[in-house]
């Protein structure tokens, strides 16, 4: 009789505790699934952002603006080898509660800077020649059904037209996907020049500006450069990685990884109780049947190993479920919800879930296992 099977019939013995069991660890980590997959997908706007790219912004805070002039000016210095500006929009479309990331760029330079966008070179040709033209991500077009051709109108919380209104006509003619799957798509970006001719104010001032350099090595120097430039003008410039502003950014909203951090724990610190506690039951209950096999020559070492092994197979099962269910999820979640940015559990989310399976199962499991390893032929057969 293999081991294999005995443990197999000694898992199924219970098949009430052993679905509450594999239930238990299945929502653990379909909990370990979604909030993990949702961190990485924050993580990949810092873990994606260009080394060799750095953002100028006003150092009093990003919002405010910086002369246009500024970007001339900075061109110059050694170790620079693309530079483009932008300015935030404020957009919507047909209601406020339809915003976008949507940017008014330098369209001439913009992809020197930002190269990690891909769409089809007529497309790219036509944006360029287009003064109202849209380049649209992909996951934007999808969330707002845009498709190449469409004229539609977006309307801006902050600037409106001399022409009158707030509402902005554009002519979508280029959608962009982008080198990794993780990059966020949701951006919308339109030329400068038309933007700022049509403004009501702000004329000739940018929000910020993306300079790539040649290396990331010469990323210090040229932060020093740009920025002691600048020092004690009327608009100080603050210079950073964008990886650097980038998490900023995204810690505005809150400490997310912390909380992340704080709900997987508490659910494998449930899980940690409910499975050892079901773990250490099974084995008492089996304390006679256990001195018996003793006495018919098992080795202790290997009873050691088979009830070790029920608690590694009962984690992996529960675990691999739960991972399953957490893929379905995400991808209903990703199709339901394209403003979301892109949830995806790639291999390393699964390789961490799997050795957390095999750590569950071992601390799970080893205190009986070490029981049952210890267990007193003469005192098991006369309780």
């Amino acid at each position: 009789m293999g081991d294999v099977y005995l443990i197999f019939k000694n898992i199924t013995r219970k098949k009430l505790r052993l679905i509450l069991t594999l239930f238990a660890t299945f929502i653990a980590f379909m909990i370990y699934g979604v909030m993990t997959s949702f961190q990485s997908a924050l993580d990949a706007g810092v873990e994606l952002s260009a080394d060799d790219r750095l953002v100028v912004v006003n150092k009093i805070n990003f919002t405010q603006s910086l002369p246009i002039s500024y970007v001339n000016r900075i061109q110059n210095i050694d170790g620079i080898v693309g530079i483009s500006h932008q300015n935030w929009f404020g957009g919507y479309y047909q209601e406020p509660q339809n915003a976008m990331p949507i940017f008014a760029v330098q369209q001439e330079t913009f992809f020197d800077v930002y190269d990690e966008l891909v769409m089809p070179e007529e497309q790219k040709e036509a944006w360029l020649k287009n003064r109202q033209g849209l380049l649209v991500g992909e996951k934007a077009a999808q969330n707002f059904g845009w498709k190449v051709g469409d004229r539609i109108p977006i309307s801006s919380n902050i600037f409106s037209k001399k022409s009158g209104g707030s509402t902005w006509d554009f002519d979508v003619v280029a959608i962009y996907s982008a080198v990794d799957p993780q990059i966020d798509t949701s951006g919308v970006y339109f030329h400068f020049k038309y933007f700022d001719e049509a403004r009501t104010f702000g004329q000739n001032t940018i929000g910020l500006i993306g300079v790539r350099t040649a290396d990331p090595s010469l990323n210090e120097q040229v932060i020093a450069a740009i920025d002691d430039q600048f020092a004690n003008s009327p608009f100080e410039t603050e210079t950073v990685p964008e990886k650097a502003f980038t998490k900023a950014f995204i810690e505005q909203i809150g400490n997310i990884g912390l909380i992340i951090t704080f709900v997987v724990l508490a659910a494998f610190f449930i899980i940690l109780v409910i499975v050892g506690n079901s773990m250490a039951l099974a084995i008492r209950e089996r304390t006679n049947e256990i001195a018996v096999m003793k006495t018919l020559g098992f080795q202790s070492g290997r009873i050691f190993r088979m009830v070790l092994g029920e608690s590694l197979i009962t984690a992996l099962i529960g675990g691999g479920l739960g991972l399953f269910m957490a893929t379905v999820l995400i991808t209903a979640v990703s199709e339901a919800l394209p403003q979301f940015p892109t949830l995806i559990i790639d291999g390393p989310i699964i390789l961490e879930a799997i050795a957390i399976m095999l750590g569950l199962g071992l601390v799970t499991g080893i205190i009986p296992a070490v029981s049952a390893l210890r267990l007193n032929i003469v005192t098991a057969l006369s309780r």
